[in-house]
């Protein structure tokens, strides 16, 4: 079986699987990248997610990444909710709905490499789901899968953005896919819509000044002087991806894991501001939002109350 052949093989199962989409891309120093990320570095915009200036080489090659790799395959998973919550309510982003979406795409990888080394043979490599100094988006890019927009989020005309990215970096030699065209035009939403002006510059998202660090990564208390500005995000952010014209053509998901609890999408904001750690478990369980534990959505709950 040629090259060719694998590259067919591997993205026709990923479809089965449930992946929106899969491109692949030859393994080696994303040279474009480099300068961008260490412009980024030196102007402190990775805020205090020190681990964004580890393994600086790691994260633009991944030969040194993983050993003997020749490809990376990226993969495409939606999250869009059939259901989303009330609008008048604290906010938790779309992505984190759900079930925690490393475990859940952790095991749909495994399968995606099990069914390598059963139709191909002994097949070497690591599963990564934004869990190690991957820059996910640029392979995707570099693999044909979208571009990346203005807001800093890889793009696709059919399916907007609300997906997650996965990568198996393996020993393998493939057919290798090409980058597709940025269609952002002169659309300037979500520079516009960023209620903290986070995105600086197209394409240049200042980290330390984003909603989701405030209320994910920041373990400090948030800045007052960004009070007011948060438009009752509790947990992430979604305004420059739910205000982009490509998101408009997003299909809601068929994952059962990814469903929210009723109660995530009927909940007040005094139903929010009087949540007990009892609650919080249950509406929570297996989600992404457990990352920022209980006193901390209470620490964003109360930053948000008037």
């Amino acid at each position: 079986m040629g090259s060719k052949n694998y590259a067919q093989l591997i993205k026709t199962e990923a479809k089965r699987l449930g992946f929106l989409s899969c491109g692949i891309s030859k393994a080696a120093f994303l040279e474009n990248e480099a300068p961008r990320l260490e412009k980024w570095l030196d102007k402190n915009m990775h805020g205090e997610m020190h681990y964004m200036a580890n393994h600086f080489d790691k994260r633009l090659d991944p030969t040194k990444l993983v050993e003997g790799s020749k490809s990376v395959i990226s993969l495409l998973w939606n999250y869009y909710p059939e259901n989303q919550q009330n609008r008048d309510t604290y906010k938790v982003s779309k992505y984190a709905y759900g079930q925690d979406y490393h475990h859940v795409l952790k095991s749909k990888l495994r399968e995606l490499q099990e069914f390598m080394t059963e139709e191909i043979g002994e097949v070497h490599g690591r599963a990564f789901v934004d869990s190690a100094p991957v820059l996910d988006k640029a392979w995707a890019a570099k693999s044909g899968l979208g571009w990346i927009g203005k807001h800093s989020n890889l793009l696709t005309q059919k399916t907007g953005s609300f997906y997650f990215i996965a990568e198996l970096i393996v020993d393998l030699e493939m057919d290798y896919d090409h980058p597709v065209t940025d269609h952002c035009g002169s659309c300037t939403a979500c520079l516009d819509a960023c209620p903290t002006q986070a995105i600086v510059e197209p394409h240049v998202v200042d980290g330390s000044k984003c909603i989701s660090y405030f209320t994910i990564e920041l373990k400090d208390e948030i800045p007052a002087t960004f009070k007011g500005q948060f438009n009752d995000w509790m947990f992430g952010c979604d305004v420059c991806q739910d205000v982009c014209p490509w998101n408009r053509f997003s299909k809601a998901h068929k994952e059962p894991l990814f469903n929210p609890h009723p109660e995530l999408l009927s909940f007040s904001k005094k139903d929010w501001e009087e949540i007990t750690e009892e609650v919080f478990q249950k509406i929570f369980k297996k989600s992404a939002v457990k990352r920022t534990k209980f006193s901390g959505l209470k620490r964003n709950i109360d930053f948000l109350k008037k």
